[in-house]
């Protein structure tokens, strides 16, 4: 009769689990870390010291002075008397005024375009397919400053074009009738945006309920009532007015509605044909992505083709689509530094300015890539957002 002696329990590892190369591998990664950290280290207390030997200060402390500097065409209200960090502040807005406003029209005509190119009318579709193949090949920097030369070369204010009524076009810009919007309109325009978020969030439960029981539950009142009815509703109890301002021509210039200057106006043509033409290529390949089996079915059903796009085609083509659409988006918003190249005074132009007047040059740039940064940042997290959310789930 043989006894099994008890064997001894295993030796733990000194990291848990982590065999050779697991070990091998972190080693590898905090070397490189250091070594990274160690060149920034180096770089910094390089520059820091040719600073100091130059007599020129460093750090953020200016973006408390007095600026000076004229904004002509700004979205915010500035003096040159107000601060660095106010002028840099008008130059992000107008930034974003460019970008935000671009990214919409560039959408809105790259899917046109796109669309047009795989339309039966032989003539719309050669069309489309020449506005896509001219503008990607041609350099965005000369169509800003074709655009902007074909600004400068417009008549003058007397002679304005006016191709609709209140509309005028000249060699000051595009001038536009205007609602004044003060104090009391951002409240009711408030008032209708919070009414449309209560209207998603009650749409999403009625449209679950009906999902459990399979009875229809007509959404449009409520529509009417929090988006329409209610900022009405506010508008007449506290009495907001809504007057359209018409441009007027006094005298050499035009007085009251809005204006586009020419600097604004001829870089957000340049990028929204530009990106537009990118974007129609990508609507197109997203469509053609879509199995040949969903159009046959559609036209089995015998759905507009119009009808088909929006409700069964389209849908689909987004998941193709979204991606690279959000590259064409951050390129679209990269693209607008170039507007210090026709006086447009944006972030990188009021940055430039900044450091010519003050030499700190480090500083300036740092906050040029900083904005550019976070506002990247943000569009690649909303798209990625709603990228996430259109995927299909397997079940």
């Amino acid at each position: 009769m043989t006894t099994d002696t008890p064997r001894p329990p295993p030796r733990r590892r000194l990291f848990g689990a982590w065999g050779r190369r697991e070990l091998q591998g972190l080693f590898w990664q905090v070397l490189v870390v250091g070594i990274a950290l160690a060149v920034i280290a180096f770089l910094w207390s390089n520059t820091v010291t040719n600073l100091s030997a130059r007599r020129i200060t460093t750090g953020f402390a200016f973006l408390g002075r007095e600026a000076g500097m004229p904004i002509a065409d700004s979205l915010l209200v500035y003096s040159p008397r107000d601060t660095y960090l106010w002028a840099f502040a008008v130059g992000v807005a107008n930034t974003l005024r460019v970008a935000v406003i671009g990214i919409v029209l560039a959408t809105i005509l790259g899917t046109l375009i796109g669309i047009s190119r795989l339309s039966a009318n032989w003539l719309l579709s050669r069309l489309a397919a020449v506005y896509v193949e001219t503008l990607r090949d041609i350099p965005l920097l000369l169509q800003l400053l074709f655009w902007y030369v074909l600004m400068q070369a417009l008549p003058a204010a007397r002679a304005a074009w006016r191709p609709v009524e209140g509309v005028f076009l000249s060699n000051r810009g595009l001038i536009l009738p205007a609602i004044p919007v003060a104090a009391p309109q951002l409240w009711v325009l408030g008032a209708a945006a919070l009414g449309g978020v209560l209207f998603y969030v009650i749409r999403r439960g009625l449209i679950a309920q009906q999902m459990r029981d399979g009875r229809p539950r007509p959404a449009w009142p409520l529509a009417v009532g929090l988006i329409l009815a209610l900022p009405a509703l506010m508008s007449v109890l506290f009495g907001v007015t809504w007057k359209i301002e018409w441009p007027e021509l006094r005298g050499f210039n035009f007085v009251g509605g809005l204006t586009l200057a020419p600097e604004y106006f001829a870089l957000l043509i340049a990028l929204v044909t530009y990106t537009s033409a990118f974007i129609a290529e990508i609507v197109r390949s997203g469509i053609q992505s879509v199995p040949r089996g969903q159009w046959d079915a559609a036209n089995a059903l015998g759905l507009r083709r119009g009808l088909m796009l929006r409700q069964i085609i389209l849908p689909q083509a987004l998941r193709v689509i979204v991606p690279p659409m959000t590259s064409q988006y951050l390129n679209l918003t990269k693209n607008s530094s170039l507007a210090v190249a026709i006086g447009y005074q944006d972030v990188v132009s009021v940055a430039n300015t900044t450091l010519n007047q003050t030499g700190q040059a480090i500083e300036a740039i740092a906050l040029i890539m900083a904005v550019f940064l976070t506002i990247s940042l943000g569009i690649s997290f909303f798209m990625n957002w709603y990228n996430a959310r259109i995927a299909l789930v397997e079940r």
